[in-house]
C-alpha cells in the first residue's frame, strides 16, 4: 500500500521490480499539471558544493542555476544514498542534456525549497518565456510554462469504497411482500401427439366446460392501499339574489298631546272622596322610599358594564405570552459569564441590578486563577433608558452568587461571595445619579413605560465603579460558596441563643445566610458590645493613610473583623453528617412584597445622608430589650440533596456538655430528585411556600407536614429557578434548563403547566417579576450566558379574576384534608394490617396445637399395633398363653 501524499505532492509510484536495490520513482507535479517538475529539499552542505546557496549565489531576480549533470553524478558516487539528488537519481541518469536547471522555490510553492526540470523542453520554456509573459516578473516560478505542453493522462479506475449508500438504495427499492403463487398445468402422456379437430360447440349446455370466475372479497388478507393519486378542482358555488325594499313617499307628521283636566264639580267630589284620601295616604310613604333610591343610586346604570373589568392599553385579554421588553448584556467584559442573581430596585422604577460570576467549574477556576483576579466582580445596575451602558458597578473581591437590598434603606446592599464572605456596599453618595434616570414617564404606579426607542438616555455613559465598604472575616465565616442571603425585619432582633426581642431602632441591622458548607450563620451589622474602639487620633491617622476617598465609612468598624452572631447546623441525627442548605425561607419574606411609604422611605435617606445611623448603634443590649412571645421561629430549608427541612433556629443547650447545639428538625421530606433552587412564601398566604428543584415542583402548608399539597410529576427537563406572581395567587412562573418557562396557573390545571414557553437557548438562572402599575407587569429572566431578558406580562397572567384568593385558597383548604384523609387510611390500613398479623399468628398456633395432637394419636396408635405384632408372635412360638395374652390386654 503506497504512503499517504502530502498536501500538494502527487503520491510516490510503486517500486520497480528486477533490480537488486528497489527504488522509488521520482515525486513529479503531474497533479498539478507540470508533469516535468520535481521538488526536493537541498541542505546547506549540497548548496555549498554546488555553489547554489540561497540569497548569495541564489536571490529573487535571479532564483535558478544550471548544474552540470557529470557534478552530480559524481556526488552520486561519493556521497551514495546520502546525495540529496538520490530522490531524483533516474531523472537525473535519463536526463538527454549537460546541463540540468535547477529552481530555487522561495514561497513554496511545490511543498520543498528547490526543485529541477527533468526535460529539456521545460528547460528552454523557463529560461526563453513567451512573449506575453515576459511583463510578469513576480510568476517566475513556471506559472508562464503554456498549456500546450500538457499531456493528456486518462483516469485510471479505482476500487469502490462503500459509504453506506447501498442502504439507502436498499431501503428505497420495492421489493414484493408476498410470495409468488406457480400453477403446474399437466395432461397425459397419451394425448401427446394425437390429431385435434376443433368444432363449434356451446359451453352453457354442457357441464365442466364453462367456468365463471367472478370477483369476490378474500377474507384472509386484506390489502392495504398506501397511496392514491386524486385530482380535484376547486369551483366557487355562485349565487344570485336580488331583493327590492318598498318605497314609500316621506312626510313629516307631528302630534300634540293636551291634559285631560276635571272640571270644578268633579274636582269638589274627589276632593272629599275618602277613598281616594286613604290611597294617597298609604302609597305616600312608598313613593318617598322610591324617591330617596332614585337619589342614592342611579337606577339607569347598566350593570353589565360595571361586572367588566377594565381594559388594558397594551394588549388583548385573549393573549396569553410573555413578551420581549428589552434585554441587557454586559458587552465590556472579556470573559464568559452567567447572571447568579437579579433584584429589583425596591423605590426606583426601571433600575435593576444583577449579579455576574465567571462561567468555569471548580478545576478551571483553580487554573485560571491568576487571570480571575485581573478581572473585577460586579453588581451591574441596568437602567430602561440605557440597555447598553450600566449605571453603576459593585465591586466585591470575589463573584457574587445572591445579594439583597436592605428593606429599611435600600442604599444598603448586602451580598455573599463563592468564597464564603459577605460584601456590603453603601450607594448613598450615588443616589442622585440613579433617582434621576429617565424611565420615560413619571414615577407614579399609573405610568406606563414608553418603548425602547422613545427614551432619551442619560448623557453620561461613563459607568461608575463603587468598591465596597465592608467584607467579613473569611476565617469565621463560611468556607463555601453562599447560595441565600436574607435581611430580617426591622421589627425584631435576635440573640446568639435565637431568642427574639424587640428593635427599637427600627432599622434592618441582621442578616442571615446559608452556604454549601452545611452551615446557617446569623449576621449582625452593628458595633458588637465590649470590642475595643480605636482612638481618634489613631483612627484619623488610619483613614487618611490607609481608607480611600471613595469608600463610605458606614461600616468601617466591620471590614475584616466581622463575625456571625451564631452558627447553626442541621444534623442528620443518627449519623455524624449535616444536612447542607442552599435556600431557605423565614416566617415572613419581609425582603419581597413588604409595602413602604415613600415619604418615610426618602425621609430616611435624607437622614442618612445627614448623619450615620449604624454607627450609634450597638448590639449586645439584649437583656434591656423587651422579648417577643408567641413569635414563630421556625423556617424553611431545601438541600442540596433535594430534602425540605422544617428547622427552627433558637439553640438549646446539650444536658451532658453544656454546649448550645440546634434543634432537630420539625419534619424531613424527600420530594425532590435534585438540589433546590427556590424556597419561597406566597405574597398572599403566609403560611404556603413553593419549592423548585430537580425535575418537579411541590407546594407546601406550614403546619402539615404530612405532605406537599402539590407535587408535579417528572418534567422534560430540570427545573433551575421558580417565583409566585405578584398579583395572582394561583399562577407561579418556573424556569427550566433547556430555555423554557412553565407557567403554572391553578385555577385551570394543576397536574401540569398551563403553557411552555421559549425565552432562550440556554438554561434559566433566575426567574424575578415586578409590577411596575396596575397595567404594566415585567418579569426579568436571566440565563446562563449572561443575558438579562425583560418580558412583559400579559393580561391574563397579571389581573386576577374577582374570587380567584378564596378559590385558590379554598383548593388548600381542600387539599389539606386529602392530605389529612390519606393519613388516616394509612393508620387504618396499618390497624387492619397489624390484626391480619394476629390472626395468622393465632392460626398458626391453633395448627400446630392440632398437628401436636395429631402426632400423638398416630404415636400411641403405632405403639398399640406393634404390642399386638408382639402378642401374636409370642404365640405363635408358644412363648405365652393365651390367658396371659388376656390379662395383658386387660391391663393395657
Amino acid at each position: 500500500m503506497a504512503p499517504k501524499p502530502r498536501q500538494g505532492k502527487s503520491p510516490r509510484g510503486k517500486k520497480k521490480k528486477g533490480k537488486r536495490s528497489e527504488e522509488l520513482e521520482p515525486v513529479n507535479m503531474e497533479s498539478l499539471g507540470y508533469p516535468e517538475i520535481y521538488p526536493l529539499v537541498l541542505t546547506t552542505r549540497t548548496q555549498e558544493i554546488f555553489s547554489c546557496r540561497i540569497d548569495e549565489d541564489l536571490t529573487d531576480e535571479q532564483p535558478y542555476k544550471l548544474i552540470k549533470k557529470q557534478d552530480i553524478l559524481a556526488d552520486f558516487q561519493n556521497r551514495a544514498a546520502a546525495s540529496d539528488f538520490y530522490p531524483v537519481k533516474k531523472v537525473i541518469n535519463e536526463y538527454p542534456g549537460d546541463e540540468i536547471l535547477l529552481v530555487y522555490d522561495k514561497d513554496f510553492k511545490f511543498g520543498l525549497n528547490f526543485y529541477i526540470i527533468g526535460t529539456e523542453e521545460g528547460k528552454e520554456n523557463f529560461l526563453h518565456p513567451l512573449e506575453g509573459q515576459e511583463d510578469q516578473d513576480e510568476h517566475k516560478d513556471l506559472d508562464h510554462i503554456s498549456e500546450e505542453f500538457y499531456v493528456y493522462k486518462p483516469p485510471v479506475s479505482k476500487p469502490w469504497i462503500s459509504l453506506g449508500s447501498e442502504k439507502e438504495i436498499e431501503e428505497e427499492s420495492v421489493k414484493r411482500s408476498t410470495e409468488q403463487i406457480t400453477y403446474m398445468i399437466s395432461r397425459q402422456l397419451g394425448d401427446f401427439g394425437a390429431p385435434i379437430k376443433f368444432s363449434d360447440h356451446n359451453a352453457s349446455i354442457t357441464k365442466d366446460t364453462y367456468i365463471e370466475c367472478p370477483s369476490y372479497p378474500d377474507k384472509n388478507f386484506v390489502i392495504k392501499q398506501l397511496e392514491k393519486d386524486v385530482g380535484m378542482q376547486v369551483v366557487p358555488q355562485i349565487k344570485e339574489i336580488s331583493t327590492q325594499t318598498r318605497w314609500t313617499y316621506p312626510r313629516n307628521a307631528t302630534t300634540q298631546y293636551y291634559p285631560r283636566e276635571f272640571l270644578e264639580t268633579e274636582k269638589e267630589i274627589f276632593e272629599q272622596s275618602k277613598p281616594l284620601a286613604d290611597f294617597l295616604n298609604n302609597i305616600s310613604t312608598s313613593v318617598e322610599i322610591a324617591l330617596q333610591q332614585n337619589e342614592i343610586t342611579n337606577t339607569f346604570i347598566d350593570d353589565w358594564k360595571s361586572l367588566a373589568e377594565e381594559e388594558g392599553t397594551f394588549g388583548d385579554k385573549t393573549d396569553t405570552h410573555l413578551k420581549e421588553y428589552q434585554s441587557f448584556t454586559d458587552l465590556h467584559t472579556l470573559m464568559e459569564k452567567m447572571v447568579t442573581c437579579v433584584s429589583w430596585h425596591p423605590t426606583i422604577y426601571g433600575l435593576i441590578a444583577v449579579s455576574v460570576a465567571v462561567r468555569l467549574t471548580f478545576e478551571e477556576r483553580v487554573y485560571f486563577s491568576g487571570k480571575l483576579l485581573l478581572q473585577p466582580s460586579l453588581i451591574l445596575f441596568w437602567s430602561f433608558s440605557d440597555p447598553i451602558h450600566p449605571q453603576l458597578m459593585l465591586e466585591s473581591p470575589d463573584d457574587i452568587f445572591c445579594f439583597k437590598f436592605c428593606p429599611s434603606n435600600p442604599n444598603i446592599i448586602a451580598g455573599g461571595c463563592i468564597n464564603g464572605q459577605i460584601v456590603l456596599w453603601d450607594i448613598t453618595a450615588h443616589a442622585d445619579r440613579i433617582q434621576h434616570i429617565k424611565t420615560g414617564s413619571s414615577r407614579s404606579k399609573k405610568a406606563t413605560l414608553k418603548p425602547m426607542f422613545l427614551l432619551e438616555p442619560d448623557d453620561n455613559k461613563e459607568a461608575m465603579y463603587i468598591r465596597h465598604c465592608a467584607v467579613s472575616s473569611i476565617e469565621n465565616g463560611h468556607k463555601k460558596v453562599i447560595t441565600d442571603i436574607h435581611w430580617l425585619s426591622d421589627t425584631f432582633e435576635i440573640n446568639r441563643m435565637g431568642a427574639v426581642f424587640e428593635n427599637r431602632s427600627g432599622i434592618c441591622c441582621q442578616l442571615v445566610t446559608c452556604s454549601a458548607d452545611c452551615t446557617i450563620c446569623f449576621w449582625d451589622i452593628r458595633q458588637q458590645k465590649g470590642t475595643t474602639t480605636i482612638q481618634p487620633t489613631e483612627k484619623k491617622k488610619e483613614e487618611s493613610i490607609e481608607i480611600p476617598n471613595d469608600i463610605p465609612s458606614t461600616f468601617l468598624h466591620l471590614d475584616l473583623a466581622w463575625k456571625p452572631l451564631s452558627k447553626l447546623r442541621l444534623s442528620k441525627g443518627e449519623t455524624s453528617l449535616d444536612h447542607c442548605p442552599v435556600k431557605l425561607s423565614l416566617g415572613k419574606d419581609y425582603f419581597i412584597n413588604k409595602t413602604q411609604d415613600k415619604v418615610l422611605v426618602q425621609n430616611i435617606v435624607v437622614k442618612n445622608e445627614e448623619m450615620n445611623p449604624y454607627q450609634n448603634l450597638e448590639s449586645g443590649l439584649a437583656n434591656l430589650l423587651r422579648p417577643i412571645e408567641d413569635f414563630c421561629t421556625k423556617f424553611f430549608v431545601g438541600t442540596e440533596e433535594g430534602e425540605v427541612l422544617y428547622s427552627d433556629w433558637k439553640m438549646e443547650r446539650d444536658p451532658e456538655t453544656g454546649r448550645l447545639m440546634t434543634k432537630k428538625p420539625v419534619s424531613l421530606n424527600t420530594v425532590h430528585d435534585g438540589a433546590i433552587h427556590t424556597v419561597q412564601r406566597s405574597p398572599f398566604y403566609d403560611d404556603i411556600i413553593l419549592t423548585v428543584g430537580g425535575w418537579n415542583v411541590a407546594i407546601w402548608k406550614e403546619g402539615v407536614m404530612i405532605g406537599p399539597l402539590l407535587q408535579s410529576s417528572c418534567a422534560p427537563k430540570r427545573y433551575t429557578s421558580g417565583h409566585w406572581s405578584l398579583t395572582r395567587p394561583g399562577v407561579i412562573y418556573i424556569g427550566r434548563e433547556d430555555g423554557y418557562i412553565d407557567i403554572w396557573d391553578l385555577l385551570e390545571k394543576t397536574h401540569e403547566p398551563t403553557q411552555s414557553q421559549n425565552i432562550c437557548i440556554t438554561m434559566i438562572t433566575c426567574i424575578r417579576p415586578w409590577a411596575f402599575s396596575a397595567k404594566q407587569q415585567f418579569i426579568a429572566v436571566a440565563d446562563f450566558y449572561g443575558t438579562l431578558h425583560i418580558l412583559e406580562i400579559p393580561w391574563t397572567l397579571s389581573h386576577p379574576s374577582t374570587n380567584e384568593a378564596s378559590s385558590i385558597n379554598y383548593y388548600f383548604e381542600r387539599e389539606v384534608k386529602h392530605l389529612e384523609y390519606v393519613a388516616q387510611r394509612k393508620k387504618i390500613r396499618e390497624q387492619e394490617r397489624k390484626e391480619m398479623e394476629l390472626e395468622r399468628e393465632k392460626k398458626k398456633v391453633k395448627l400446630h396445637q392440632r398437628a401436636k395432637e395429631q402426632v400423638e394419636a398416630e404415636l400411641k396408635m403405632d405403639y398399640e399395633s406393634y404390642l399386638e405384632l408382639e402378642m401374636s408372635v409370642l404365640l405363635s412360638l408358644g412363648l405365652t398363653k393365651v390367658s396371659d395374652n388376656l390379662s395383658f390386654v386387660d391391663l393395657l
